[in-house]
């Protein structure tokens, strides 16, 4: 019986191939929230680390984020006592923000960005873009590294084995597209004014 995790059949190994490449374009997606567009949403501030207590936390579990309008984001503390470290998180954070606090609540304004800014924001997209591609690349690697070992174990004939790595090659092609897809409409996005 083989090991659990093995990878007996071409089919297997590029089922997981796909699932895994599936996650690197859902990782993918999920950075380019982080991006600013020059409209406010919660995912611009909810992944910023926030030390609280001596522990590093990601400010969406000590806070609730809502956004009242499109140049703000309203982010109110589950813990009044937190305030200072979550502005300070806040100004700290690659996003350069300028918070102001009322006691109770943070207010981030989102400025318009300017074509400066904008454009280093499309360098920075086109970076989680490569980064996508990558991820992506890595997981061919390692299944084609499965389908070569099936080879050479005899499980698979050649000709199976090159039907296998067209598969894994049209796979791979299809998700890099839809990286570069998302990642142009992110652009459009960055530079609409």
């Amino acid at each position: 019986m083989p090991p659990k995790g093995d990878d007996s059949t071409p089919e297997a190994v590029l089922s997981e191939v796909s699932t895994k490449m599936d996650r690197a374009v859902e990782a993918f997606k999920r950075d380019l929230t982080q991006l600013r567009t020059g409209r406010a949403t919660p995912a611009l501030v909810e992944n910023i680390e926030v030390d609280y207590y001596g522990s590093m936390t990601p400010l969406k579990q000590i806070s609730s984020i809502s956004t009242p309008d499109a140049r703000a984001i309203m982010i109110q503390p589950y813990d009044v006592s937190s305030m200072r470290e979550i502005e300070k998180s806040l100004m700290t954070s690659a996003m350069g923000f300028n918070p102001s606090n009322d006691g109770a609540t943070i207010t981030v304004p989102i400025p318009q960005l300017t074509q400066e800014r904008r454009q280093e924001m499309v360098k920075l997209l086109k970076g989680k873009i490569e980064e996508g591609k990558i991820s992506v690349r890595n997981v061919r690697r390692d299944g084609l590294e499965s389908l070569r070992k099936l080879e050479k174990d005899k499980a698979i004939s050649q000709d199976g084995g090159r039907r296998a790595q067209d598969q894994l090659q049209k796979a791979t092609d299809s998700h890099t597209k839809l990286i570069d897809e998302t990642g142009s409409a992110k652009e459009a996005e960055i530079m609409q004014v």
